[in-house]
């Protein structure tokens, strides 16, 4: 019988100056009244489910210090501040930052939240703040400050708390005791929060693991050398090597888990799964009975040891990692089915998504027979996707747990009872080192600005351990920390071009602070290079370049000549640019243009589309019935999905997807400006009807152009 093991990954890097005893960023606060409560609102209407949460030290930490006072949040002193004392800084800090929420979730559907930053403006790079500042009221403010920290209240704050529903209902005009009373429930969830997972993991239907102490990517701590091994080509910073400093963060790790959880922790997620064989002994000795990391780390281990073929069906087999006399058991993430419901489940109806998602699983059934309890792990992040659900995620995570709980070949499992189970295990002598993306390091190491930022992180580290022996144990204890939280995945993971957030620069401060911090605590002055930023911030996105002039590209399915695209426009939507990463991607880039009479769409896609027999193109522009195509990279063909489709465009693929239409046949006429965006579905069949949306682009917004007039050659031109 297969079982089925899902893990929830919680976690938020450091945000406190341990000198100010300041929370810099409220997202502690703010994820644990939307995603921590409601994951633990919807295990506990499920007792029948089995799952695990990974509560990371770093998290359970913030959580903490915020609840006993020893740290302050920054954004909730801003929220407290009467109206009526707001500084002009206050005000501008306020237009800065409390729009940072997920403006289709929390704020659109929130008339008086959307008017307000409406009238900001929605693109804080052709805005001054200063400037507008004196034209928001005194009630402007305090609605603000209530709706911010009252929009992130999910579904299980709204039905706990009678007077978040009212104040969501009541909707503008709050006044400053509303505030309190948002601010107070908020305080109420974050003491309540750590004691809802303990008891659930006391009840036996939840496990909770954890992870080395500040989130570091371990295998880089003991070697930034064995970057290599999977990336042999990367240029590399000055040699990082101290390996004795994972084995302090996963001792943290274990003695707070246990005095806070009551329980001793048996399994692991490694920060972003990143693993290398070095690691066993050093979890068999610290007394974990299970590791786990992604689906490419087992396969590239296979292919190490065997040289031939893999079969995927091999993920499902139970797997038990050795090395130099050490072994612990691995369990392996099925990519497509967690990458599925982290970002493409949002995209579609609840019922939809959750039936997608048992269609496969019980194929997996079916290909997994003839094995002895097979494992399929569906391992994802458990609090940066509900943003994307206009419901938080409550309509599908309520429909998946009830089919789940319903078995049908399959049962449900925590990883602690699975690894229990006398079954014959696949020995895995070559564990790949890499991480869960793209088997590798290349998010934190490699680039110039990671780089600078693991010399700067090296050098301190050096100066520490000559330093260590004049210091008091006290002081000691209080440096350690600071150089553990520098030594956090999360601050190289927004340096260099792979991702990028409104926060960079403060992440960048962050960063130097705790390595700043370990000089000041000694006495001594910090080195001029860690007043320097890092990371170079850039005001214009290169994501979307706007068409330049008219092309007239030939409809053949490759790219005929190299000019055919040159002055159309551009997006870049292989590249991440969030919180999370997704693993498997389809369009890589999407280019679009016109003559004075055609709309042109050009779709450049990932090598391994060649893989997919049944995919869907759909081109939705505005509020016009999009255009959608059938869509067989592996046959090599591309149709009209419908009839309408079939009477107003034509489309080709050989290599590049290429589609035109006539502005005519869209209903489109000179001067209009035309929105639109691409989604790629999985077609369930030879028709439209049944299609799973895998990704869209722009995920949030649209692309735009003017359908162009006889005087548009001639701007371009003057331009």
């Amino acid at each position: 019988m297969l079982h089925i093991a899902l893990l929830w990954h919680m976690h938020q890097p450091y945000y406190v100056n341990p000198l100010t005893k300041t929370a810099m960023m409220p997202w502690v606060r703010l994820h644990a009244v939307k995603g921590y409560l409601d994951m633990a609102e919807m295990a506990r209407r499920h007792p029948e489910m089995r799952a695990v949460f990974n509560l990371t030290p770093v998290l359970i930490r913030q959580v903490v210090e915020l609840v006993n006072g020893e740290v302050k949040d920054l954004w909730e002193e801003w929220s407290r501040i009467p109206a009526a004392d707001l500084s002009p800084q206050d005000k501008r800090n306020l237009l800065e930052h409390f729009f940072k929420a997920n403006w289709d979730n929390l704020i659109r559907p929130n008339p008086r939240y959307h008017e307000l930053l409406a009238r900001r403006g929605y693109d804080l790079s052709h805005i001054s703040l200063d400037a507008i500042v004196p034209s928001f009221s005194k009630q402007d403010y305090l609605d603000l400050q209530v709706w911010f920290n009252l929009a992130w209240c999910g579904y299980a704050a709204c039905a706990g708390f009678s007077e978040l529903r009212k104040l969501k209902a009541k909707g503008r005009h709050f006044s400053e005791d509303d505030k309190q009373t948002v601010l107070a429930a908020h305080g109420r969830i974050l003491r309540d929060i750590l004691p809802r997972y303990r008891v659930l993991a006391e009840t036996g239907g939840v496990e909770l693991s954890t992870t080395p102490y500040f989130h570091p990517i371990s295998p880089l701590i003991l070697d930034s050398e064995f970057a290599h091994r999977a990336m042999p080509m990367a240029a590399l910073p000055p040699r990082f090597h101290w390996p004795e400093d994972i084995e302090a963060q996963l001792r943290l790790a274990v003695e707070q888990h246990q005095r806070v959880m009551g329980e001793r922790p048996v399994g692991l997620w490694p920060s972003e799964g990143s693993v290398c064989p070095e690691l066993i002994p050093i979890w068999q000795k610290l007394g974990f009975q299970w590791f786990a990391t992604d689906e490419d780390i087992l396969f590239r281990s296979l292919a190490r040891e065997s040289g031939q073929p893999i079969e995927r069906v091999q993920l499902y087999d139970a797997c038990e990692a050795e090395w130099d006399g050490a072994a612990v058991q691995a369990i392996f993430r099925d990519r497509s089915l967690s990458d599925f419901i982290g970002f493409s489940a949002a995209k579609n109806s609840a019922q939809d998504a959750a039936a997608f998602i048992m269609r496969h699983i019980h194929g997996i059934v079916s290909a997994t027979a003839s094995k002895t309890d097979p494992l399929v792990a569906i391992v994802l992040d458990g609090e940066n996707a509900w943003e994307y659900f206009p419901d938080g995620g409550e309509g599908f995570l309520d429909r998946w747990y009830r089919e789940l709980t319903q078995p049908n070949g399959w049962r449900m499992t925590t990883l602690r009872d699975y690894v229990k189970r006398p079954v014959s295990r696949r020995r895995l002598r070559q564990l790949h080192s890499g991480s869960w993306i793209q088997g590798n390091f290349d998010i934190w190491i490699g680039d110039p600005e990671e780089n600078r930022a693991w010399q700067l992180l090296g050098e301190t580290r050096q100066w520490w351990e000559r330093r260590r022996g004049g210091v008091s144990a006290e002081i000691a204890e209080r440096v350690w920390m600071e150089i553990y939280a520098a030594e956090g995945s999360d601050w190289f993971w927004w340096y260099g071009p792979d991702f990028q957030t409104d926060n960079d620069l403060l992440f960048d401060e962050l960063f130097r602070t705790h390595l700043q911090n370990v000089y000041r605590l000694c006495d001594a002055p910090p080195p001029e290079s860690l007043s320097q930023h890092i990371c170079r911030p850039s005001a214009v996105s290169a994501k979307n370049q706007a068409p330049i002039g008219l092309i007239h590209p030939v409809l053949d399915g490759i790219q005929t000549t190299f000019f055919e695209w040159h002055e159309g426009g551009r997006y870049d939507a292989g590249q991440s640019r969030g919180a999370m990463y997704q693993g498997e991607r389809i369009l890589r880039t999407i280019h679009y243009g016109f003559d004075m009479e055609h709309f042109y769409l050009r779709l450049d896609s990932f090598p391994d589309v060649a893989k997919h027999a049944d995919l869907q193109v759909s081109v939705h522009l505005d509020e016009r019935e999009p255009l959608t195509y059938l869509w067989a990279p592996a046959t090599g063909s591309i149709r009209p999905g419908d009839e309408r489709t079939s009477g107003r465009s034509l489309a080709a693929y050989r290599k590049i997807v290429e589609i035109s239409a006539t502005f005519a046949a869209l209903g489109l006429k000179k001067g209009d400006t035309v929105r639109f965006q691409v989604s790629v579905e999985k077609n369930a069949g030879e028709t439209i009807s049944g299609a799973t949306e895998l990704e869209r682009h722009p995920p949030a917004d649209r692309l735009e152009f003017i359908v162009p007039d006889e005087l548009f050659a001639a701007s371009i031109w003057s331009a």
